[in-house]
C-alpha cells in the first residue's frame, strides 16, 4: 500500500468523493489540520486544502508546518501538490503545466523550517534538487501518456502575496531564471523535505506575468483558467493514484535528515 497526500484547492475532494474520504482532524505542536483520509486503489490517500476547504485563507497565513507534519503523523510518504501560478517565460502559456525542478524563495515572514531551535532542534538540509527526482519522473511520463501540454522542468519564483507582482518584480524574477511566478510552494516544499516524505509540485499556468500579459491581472482569469483545467487535473490525480508502483526505499528524499536521526515527529510538542 502506497501512502500518498495530495495538496490542492477545495474542488479536488468532491472529485474524491467516491474514495469515501473521512475527515479527521490532527493535532500536532503548530496547531490542528484538517485532512481528508480514505483509501483509493488500494492506496491510502489523504486530501488537504491549502487555503481550508471554503478557501478563506491567504498564502501567507496557511499553517505549513501544522499540515506537513499533519501528513507525516499519518504516514504518508508521497505528496502531489498543485499551485497556480502566471508565467515568466513566454514559452509556458496558460493552459500549460510546468512539474518544478528548481525554485527561488522571495517570501518574508513565513516560518519556514521544522528546525528553528525551538525544543533545541537544528538541522540543515540539503536542497540542491528540491523536488524529487523520481516523483518528478512518474508525473512526466503520465502527463505525456495523457498527451497534456506540459513542461519536464521549470524554476517556481514564489512571492510573498497575497498581491500581485508588479512589473518590474516579474522583469527581475525572469533576469534571475525565474520561469514561473505563486505564492503558495514555499514553505510547503521545504517542510516536506525537512519531514523526509517525496513532493512533487505540478503548476497550473493560468496567466502571464504583470507585464508580459497585455492586461491587468485578475483573481477572476485564474479561477476561469483553473477551472478550465479542471478536467486535465483530475485525470493527472487519477492516474498519480493508480500509478501502483512506489517510491524506491532508498531515494534521497526519504533520508534527508539521515545525518540527525531521521525525522522524529515526537520530537516536536
Amino acid at each position: 500500500m502506497r501512502k500518498l497526500a495530495i495538496i490542492a484547492g477545495s474542488g479536488v475532494k468532491e472529485s474524491l468523493s467516491s474514495a469515501g474520504l473521512k475527515t479527521e482532524i490532527v493535532h500536532t505542536p503548530f496547531g490542528d489540520a484538517k485532512c481528508e483520509l480514505g483509501n483509493v486503489a488500494g492506496n491510502q490517500v489523504c486530501f488537504l486544502a491549502r487555503h481550508g476547504l471554503h478557501h478563506v485563507l491567504p498564502p501567507h497565513k496557511v499553517n505549513y508546518r501544522a499540515n506537513i507534519w499533519a501528513l507525516k503523523h499519518l504516514g504518508t510518504e508521497e505528496i502531489l501538490s498543485t499551485t497556480a501560478v502566471g508565467s515568466l517565460n513566454e514559452k509556458m502559456r496558460p493552459g500549460d503545466f510546468v512539474i518544478c525542478d528548481q525554485f527561488i524563495d522571495f517570501t518574508k515572514s513565513r516560518v519556514n523550517s521544522f528546525f528553528n531551535g525551538e525544543n533545541n532542534l537544528v538541522a540543515h538540509v540539503d536542497f540542491t534538487e528540491p523536488y524529487c527526482p523520481s516523483l518528478r519522473e512518474k508525473l512526466s511520463q503520465t502527463l505525456a501518456e495523457l498527451k497534456l501540454s506540459y513542461h519536464a522542468t521549470g524554476c517556481y519564483a514564489c512571492m510573498e502575496g497575497p498581491r500581485y507582482e508588479s512589473k518590474a518584480e516579474v522583469k527581475m524574477l525572469a533576469s534571475l531564471g525565474g520561469d514561473i511566478v505563486g505564492m503558495t510552494n514555499i514553505p510547503e516544499v521545504l517542510l516536506a523535505r525537512e519531514a523526509e516524505m517525496c513532493y512533487v509540485n505540478i503548476s497550473l499556468v493560468t496567466n502571464m506575468g504583470a507585464g508580459i500579459s497585455k492586461t491587468p491581472l485578475s483573481h477572476e482569469e485564474v479561477v476561469a483558467a483553473m477551472s478550465a483545467m479542471g478536467k486535465d487535473v483530475l485525470a493527472i490525480f487519477d492516474a498519480f493514484i493508480h500509478y501502483n508502483e512506489p517510491v524506491k526505499a532508498d531515494c534521497p528524499c526519504k533520508h534527508a535528515l539521515r545525518e540527525y536521526g531521521g525525522f522524529q515527529v515526537d520530537s516536536f510538542k
